[in-house]
This record gives structure tokens, sequence and C-alpha cells, in this order.
């Protein structure tokens, strides 16, 4: 009997492992604030952050990113179109600015600067369609959400360059349909332009979509139309999201039931719910998320979302340690370094454009050794190596990633790092050990009769010992 009852256990375990591996979930999850050439928006990245926790609370592997420039948008693309491929559910959400050219929409790089239809048509934006069909092409739900119809910052510089012809440039985005198994939500109506919400907070629809999507046991064309009801109860009216759907079976992000215990087994979708029924497991993923910043809006995010949070306190002392500015020791080592260091986000990508080559890197790992930073010196960004550019990098207040930017880089390098011995003062060392005089109590070394084969040995012995002292005075 005690077999047949460990047989069972471990059949259902293997149906567990068998159902969590066959629901594969990826999202793509961007929001762009920071615009260089155009109006700032400042909810976006926070949009992202909160979403991407929201998803991560649910199963899904999350490609994240704020602010990011066309090459950055371009490589998360990529990553998440080579883990969508065959997946059960892929979700694309955008937050930021979105343009609409001749019944085509497009998503804006923090870098872009339009001028011209052939701008946006030749890369300087991110042509949706293409972009979803090339990503989640072959995955079996397509999940997508648009909070871009946002005013067309570049409307008026596209019409006035194409004065010899025609072209259609709309407020928001142009309405899109939706192919088979697919869902796609804008935050507001075709043509139309949706609220950003107050500053520091997120927008009315990500908030609508971040109460609504996961609620356990709630099927995604339901949460759709809370959300729906949601946004335009709070805009009074002014706000209603629009979507389009194609949608072949029920959809659930979260399949648990309400009443689900903590640390339960995954569900027959292979989600494991959080504790308490998914709401204690969000806050948790939304703090790990910005416990770290360096910007207040977002810790004021956490606590506009979670007033009497859990970790209201912690995000309390950190918007006072901000507020307070860093320690006169790391606002001397901060003179003089280039504004720019403290927001530009550093990649592997960046990484790569300063050309370290594996002397430049133990460089590197030395220099943070120096500042206190202990690391291996081994020419080689290992994970440990990361861990400990993060904590620089959150010492310094710079964007904390792990990885560096030419900026950084430049940062670094200028620190003050004590310098290692010359060999002339080794040398000098040594020659003052030399001639010292032994000991007085040490005893007078007896006469020794020598012969040509002793001298030969005490030489080659005298050369080992000496390579060997000069080479720990080199290091």
């Amino acid at each position: 009997m005690r077999y047949l009852t460990l047989l069972t256990s471990l059949v259902c375990m293997a149906l567990s492992i068998s159902a969590a591996k066959a629901d594969r979930r990826v999202a793509f999850v961007v929001g762009n604030g920071s615009y260089k050439n155009v109006a700032q928006l400042p909810n976006p990245p926070i949009d992202a952050k909160a979403m991407a926790a929201t998803l991560r609370n649910v199963g899904f592997e999350v490609i994240e990113g704020s602010n990011l420039s066309r090459d950055q948008m371009t490589e998360k693309l990529l990553d998440f179109g080579r883990k969508a491929q065959g997946s059960d559910i892929a979700l694309f959400y955008y937050a930021g600015h979105g343009i609409a050219v001749s019944g085509t929409n497009y998503l804006l790089p923090v870098d872009a600067d339009i001028k011209s239809e052939m701008d946006v048509k030749l890369g300087a934006a991110i042509n949706i369609d293409l972009t979803l069909e090339q990503t989640m092409g072959d995955a079996k739900v397509k999940l997508v959400f648009l909070d871009a119809c946002r005013d067309n910052p570049f409307a008026a510089k596209i019409k006035s360059n194409s004065a010899t012809r025609s072209v259609n440039v709309q407020s928001g985005l142009a309405e899109m349909k939706s192919g088979e198994g697919t869902l796609i939500a804008f935050a507001t109506g075709p043509g139309q332009t949706a609220l950003d919400g107050q500053e520091g907070n997120n927008s009315p629809f990500t908030r609508a979509l971040i109460d609504n999507i996961t609620r356990p046991g709630v099927e995604i064309q339901q949460a759709m139309t809370s959300v729906r009801a949601q946004v335009n109860e709070e805009t009074r009216k002014g706000q209603l999201p629009w979507g389009h759907t194609n949608l072949t079976g029920s959809v659930y992000l979260n399949q648990a039931p309400t009443t689900q215990v903590a640390n339960a087994a995954p569900t027959a979708a292979g989600i494991v719910p959080a504790a308490t029924g998914g709401s204690d497991g969000v806050e948790l993923e939304y703090w790990r998320s910005v416990k770290e910043s360096n910007k207040p809006e977002e810790l004021n995010a956490y606590l506009t979302a979670y007033p009497n949070g859990q970790f209201k306190a912690l995000a309390l002392a950190r918007l006072a340690a901000i507020k307070s500015g860093p320690s006169t020791a790391t606002r001397t080592l901060n003179a003089g370094v280039d504004p720019a260091t403290f927001t530009d986000e550093a990649t592997q990508v960046t990484e790569d454009q300063i050309g370290l080559d594996k002397n430049k890197r133990r460089d590197v790992q030395r220099r943070l050794t120096a500042l206190g930073f202990d690391t291996k010196q081994s020419g080689a960004f290992d994970d440990e190596t990361r861990s400990v550019l993060k904590r620089w990098q959150t010492a310094r207040g710079y964007p904390s990633s792990g990885y560096l930017n030419k900026l950084q880089h430049k940062a670094l390098l200028s620190e003050i790092v004590a310098a290692p011995a010359t060999a002339s003062d080794n040398s000098q060392k040594a020659a003052r050990r030399a001639s010292a005089p032994p000991p007085s109590s040490a005893p007078a070394p007896a006469p020794q009769r020598s012969n040509p084969g002793d001298a030969a040995g005490a030489a080659f012995v005298g050369g080992v010992v000496g390579g060997m002292m000069g080479g720990m005075f080199r290091r």
C-alpha cells in the first residue's frame, strides 16, 4: 500500500510538472518616456515596471525595458521573438509615444527624430504590424496591449515636409485587425488620444489592466470588459479602451480559484498561484522592481498602489535617502561626471561598444577591488563581476544593470585608485633590506669551504627565489 501511494504521488508530480512545462508564457514589456527630441512622458517606465511584476507573478518570462533607443528596442524584440516561438501565450505590452502614418501604426524609441514620412518608414520608428508578425506569429495565443494612443509629437514636422504629396498623419493610433488566436487592446479608440495619468503614477489604462487581467479565475475577455468599465468610470467617460479579438477559446492568465491556499501545487494550466490569492505576490514583485530605484516617482508609484503595503517603511526610508542626497564621499566622486551617466542605462550592447579586451576588463576589476568592491581579477566578466558592478553602480547613483557603457567606464577610470608599488620602489626596499645588518642575537655563520658545484647551486636557487620575489612585488 505504501508503494502504491508513493507511485501515485510520483505520477501526480509528473503530471503537474508536465502541465507546467506545457504552458509556456513569454511577455515583451517596454515603457518609453525619456524622449530626447519631443516632450517626455513621466509614467510609461512606471507602467512597464508594474506590468512586468504583474505578469511574472502568473508565470510569464518577461523581456523588460525602459527608455530604450532604436537599437535597444531591436535587441529586446529579437530576444522576445526567439523566446516566443512556439509559446502557449505571447504577450506584447508597450507604453509610450506611438504614431499612425497612412493607416500604419508605429512605436517610437526614445532617440526617434522624425522629420518626414520617409524617416518613419525607413526605420526611425518600429512598425507594429511587422513586429507582431515576426515576433509572435507562431504563438498559440497572442495578447497585445498598447498604451500608446497619445498625440503624435511629430505630426507637424511630417506634414510640413510632405507638401508635394498627400500624407495621412493621424492623432492616436489607427485601427488594427487581429488574426486567429489574437487579442489587441488599445488604451482608447482609433484616432483618439489617451490620458497619461498623474505624474509618478500609472496611466488609467495600465492601472485597469493590472487590476483585472490576472484576477484568479477570470477569463481574459471578461477581464477586458472590466478594464473598459474601470477606465471609462475613472476618466468620467473621457476615455474608453478599444480592442479587437479573434480568440478561439477561453484564455486565463490566472486560473487559480480565489480560495487557493499558499504554496499550492501548479494548476492544470501550469500556473503557480501567488500566496493569498495573488495580491501579496504582485506587491512583492512590484517592490522588487523598484526597491533599488533612485527615482522618487517609481517609489511613490509603489506607495500609491499600496498605501499600507508591507514595504511602506522601506519605501519611505529610501525616498528620504534620495531626498537628502548622496554622502559627501559620493558627491566628491561624482563631481565632474557627465550628467547623462546618471540616466543612461548600460546594456550588453553598450558594453560591447567600449571594446574591452581581457586586459581592460582586468583593469576594471582591479579598480573595483581597489575602491572596495572586491572581485576576482580574471579578465572575464562573470556573474560575480556583474554583481559587483551593480553594487558600484548603485553606490554611485548610476542605473544598476551590471553592464557598462562609455560614460560609466569613463567615470570609473576617473575615480582615484591607490597605485601599486612601482618597480623602483620595490628595488629600493629590497636594497635596504639587503644592506641591513643581521640581528645581534643571530650567531655568525661558520666559514665554509666553497667549490664550483656549491656556487652553481646557490646561484640557481638565488635566481629562482629572486624571480619569485620580483614577481610578487610586480603583482
